[in-house]
């Protein structure tokens, strides 16, 4: 069903169904756009989803939409931080969202600052705002000032534990850790090789993914998990492998890098993966690109398919509920313009695809 966009307020098609445009009878579709490429989404238990996408996909609409039980969208928190333009104040609005995590009613944004793929954050721009879900109300704002979040900067995604955040840093290769009292943040392993890109390519449908110079894309620090206990950080640059790192390391304000570097170990080979999620028996899923998989390394080491669905193409940040369902936001992100010679493929609509690993 292709719904009319002329009577949309803001122009997002979405719906919730239990169709699915996916080949395999184990998926089914959570919600769908025809003009925006979701990349990143955060259910309620109620079914209820915050949904967001990057402003260089192109994708029309709200930076942040909900989605209420009944398939309408509303801009969240509300239209005023979804109304950011070129020459607009940058503190009270979001620029380019990357990422949303909901964690105990509160729903963390990461706004990279920078509207453009590449590009460095305007001043202001670069921040992670905390909205309480249940009023709407923004509860605290953490900006990341040019030290740390500074030229070609893509601050990407976070993850927290206790009084810390770990952010990864995809276009100045390093991660963040911020303290959450304090609202101080600092660089760790920058230009690390454990932060920085490789040359290995990222290929879907057997075409390597290039950038507009016609280069193969590189992208740094982005995928991040914490492990169960949370003693662990994993991370690493989107083409692999993922690297481990202690956190009380990470915690230590008197290691430095040197000191840091002495700590990494390579975890995985992981393989160009949009994104990943822990489970609490630290089972670690990712998206296989190359493959249109879901993937898992199990705790002896073990790797497993789950799923392999042409309707897979390019998952990112998938996220697993309460009830152990997986939600996979499937944004296509080799199809936007930006690195198809500015002639956008997404093959429309956009989806959500839901898989319940209780089966799995």
């Amino acid at each position: 069903m292709r719904m009319k966009l002329s009577s949309l307020s803001f122009a997002i098609a979405i719906m919730f169904t239990g169709q699915s445009y996916a080949k395999s009878d184990q998926l089914t579709v959570a919600a769908v756009s025809h003009i925006a490429n979701w990349n990143a989404v955060a259910p309620l238990s109620n079914n209820s989803l915050f949904a967001a996408s990057p402003r260089w996909t192109g994708s029309k609409g709200p930076q942040l939409t909900y989605i209420d039980t009944q398939g309408k969208q509303h801009a969240w928190p509300d239209k005023s931080w979804n109304s950011w333009a070129p020459g607009k104040p940058t503190e009270n609005r979001f620029v380019n969202i990357n990422a949303i995590r909901l964690i105990d009613s509160q729903l963390w944004v990461v706004d990279t600052g920078a509207p453009d793929f590449g590009g460095t954050p305007l001043p202001g721009g670069a921040k992670l705002v905390v909205i309480d879900v249940k009023t709407q109300k923004v509860s605290k704002i953490y900006t990341f000032d040019s030290n740390v979040a500074g030229k070609g900067s893509y601050v990407d995604d976070l993850r927290i534990n206790g009084k810390h955040a770990y952010l990864t840093d995809a276009g100045w290769a390093g991660l963040i850790v911020l303290d959450l009292d304090t609202g101080k943040s600092r660089r760790v392993l920058s230009d690390s090789p454990s932060t920085r890109a490789g040359n290995k390519a990222i290929r879907l449908d057997d075409k390597i993914v290039l950038t507009p110079d016609q280069n193969i894309l590189k992208v740094n620090a982005d995928p991040l998990e914490l492990s169960p206990d949370n003693k662990w950080l994993y991370y690493g640059p989107l083409n692999g492998p993922m690297y481990r790192i202690p956190t009380r390391a990470l915690d230590d304000n008197n290691l430095d890098n040197v000191a840091l570097e002495k700590l990494v170990q390579v975890w995985f080979e992981m393989p160009p993966s949009g994104g990943t999620a822990m489970a609490k028996d630290g089972t670690f899923y990712y998206s296989d690109l190359a493959e249109n998989a879901i993937k898992r390394r199990l705790p002896d080491g073990r790797v497993e398919t789950v799923i392999q669905d042409p309707s897979l193409h390019w998952v990112d940040a998938p996220i697993i509920d309460d009830n152990n369902i997986m939600w996979l936001p499937v944004p296509q992100i080799d199809r936007v313009s930006l690195f198809q010679n500015g002639k956008n493929l997404t093959q429309w609509p956009v989806q959500v695809l839901k898989l319940d690993l209780n089966k799995k």
